[in-house]
């Protein structure tokens, strides 16, 4: 079948290859270096007890079949280490098929730590990372050409991820309508990097130009992915640079690269380099293909729906293996920035004078003279939440209770998630959470202060405890 594969787009395929298998190191390794004190054997949210409530149908994922956080850290660092090696190009060197089999177990080993993830394995990105991944399987090496199949259901995940985003805006926070929520986007986001800062203090009429380029590059550059060379290559390459744009004004974990990556994928590399000869595709590869084409088509009705919906959904998965998702992000932007701050104390006896000494994170906002920090493509998962449980306690109900409990324990586990401890020698005797109000300083206060924030307190979130 002469019009199963294209050669021309052998150098997307292998820059899309790497980009993506580098994505995946970066998520193994934040596993492999996180889950002890999140879902670990005595983690906040354990996988035992969650494998207990949940049946294999419903999260398959190898941790169902047995779970110790010796097996959790071996796939982790299995992952991680075969991320590394088809970085290198390992995968090019080993037949079709053995390229597909190593594809394959990355997605099994990732599916079944996000099965087990519970409230940290909750975004988006997620799913994206293992809709991507699924599909990568798919995609050949240098043994045949790449099959146009698999590159048009590429670029339908780049379709949903950028058009979901923009009709979610648009549906949504009458701001973007207005074309002021970057007036607050960079200072109340998640989690802000090194250059937030100077992108809040930006002129308001640019931030209103900012809005209005993002509105076209998620709702209208997305239709041009579909269009014949070289404009579809232009699109993508718009939607390259909209998300480094991205990367710099913030921390999105990994979401930003993958976005890139599924990018790269549509550009047409005869623009840029003669494809080599390649080998004609088995057939049973050309079988398999078209199978597994049909098969996400029919998943595609449910995401699909989704964009036409006036409800849409944002961030779902409509079936546990994350083939094909619905994405979407900040439907509705926060006028104002709240954080918890967590404190502890030695004194065993609580009074109006008692000395509370402060826990540091390693990305969220604490101190107020730290400038933020790049951690992207890296995922602080525990910093993630707790921007989320200043917003409402009902996102911190089911971790937030033992999170506190491993600091008045002293966990050394928990405490490698923190940048900084204020009790080194021994736990505290009581711990407690408050609700401050953060905004950025202007340009005079951070001169004259040193201080890139301003805090006041607001309420208590959580009173004084200790462990019985």
């Amino acid at each position: 079948m002469e019009w199963f594969s294209d050669g021309d787009y052998w150098l997307s395929r292998l820059v899309f290859q790497r980009a993506l298998a580098g994505v995946y190191l970066i998520a193994f390794l934040t596993a492999a270096l996180q889950f002890r004190a999140l879902i670990g054997e005595r983690g906040m949210l354990p996988v035992p007890a969650y494998v207990r409530r949940i049946p294999l149908r419903r999260a398959p994922s190898l941790f169902q079949l047995h779970y110790s956080d010796r097996y959790f850290a071996l796939c982790a660092w299995t992952g991680a280490l075969l991320s590394a090696a088809l970085v290198a190009g390992a995968a090019d060197r080993i037949p079709l098929w053995g390229a597909m089999a190593w594809w394959a177990a990355l997605w099994v080993l990732y599916l079944s730590i996000v099965n087990v993830g519970q409230t940290w394995y909750g975004f988006g990105w997620e799913s994206l990372l293992l809709e991507t991944g699924f599909l990568a399987v798919f995609l050949g090496n240098e043994r045949t050409a790449p099959p146009v199949l698999v590159l048009w259901l590429l670029r339908w995940v780049l379709f949903r991820v950028e058009f979901g985003a923009g009709l979610i805006k648009i549906r949504g926070d009458e701001c973007w309508r207005k074309l002021t929520c970057l007036h607050f986007h960079h200072e109340t986001q998640p989690m802000p990097g090194p250059l937030s800062w100077f992108f809040h203090h930006l002129p308001k009429p640019l931030h209103r130009v900012e809005v209005a380029a993002n509105h076209v590059t998620q709702l209208l550059i997305p239709v041009l992915l579909f269009t014949p060379q070289p404009v579809a290559s232009a699109a993508a390459g718009m939607i390259v640079l909209t998300q480094l744009w991205l990367v710099l004004s913030g921390n999105f974990a990994w979401l930003n690269w993958i976005t890139i990556t599924l990018a790269l994928s549509a550009v047409d590399a005869s623009l840029i380099a003669d494809p080599p000869a390649l080998p004609a595709p088995p057939l049973w590869y050309e079988i398999v293909v078209i199978a597994v084409t049909a098969l996400l088509l029919g998943l595609s009705y449910r995401p699909a729906r989704n964009l036409l919906s006036r409800r849409q959904s944002m961030n779902r998965s409509y079936d546990p293996l994350h083939l094909v998702n619905a994405y979407g992000a900040f439907g509705t932007v926060g006028r104002v920035r709240q954080e918890l701050v967590v404190e502890g104390t030695e004194e065993t006896v609580l009074h109006p004078g008692t000395v509370w000494r402060e826990y540091g994170f390693k990305g969220k906002p604490g101190d107020v003279r730290r400038m933020p920090r790049q951690f992207a493509p890296y995922h602080l998962r525990l910093d993630w939440m707790m921007w989320f449980a200043a917003l409402s306690p009902a996102y911190a109900r089911s971790w937030f209770g033992p999170f506190m409990e491993r600091l008045l324990d002293g966990d050394r586990d928990t405490l490698r998630l923190l940048a900084h401890n204020p009790f080194p020698d021994a736990p505290p005797a009581y711990v407690r959470a408050r609700v401050y109000r953060y905004r950025y300083t202007t340009w005079r206060e951070l001169r004259a202060t040193g201080a890139w924030w301003h805090r006041t307190y607001v309420r208590e979130f959580l009173r004084p405890t200790r462990l019985f």
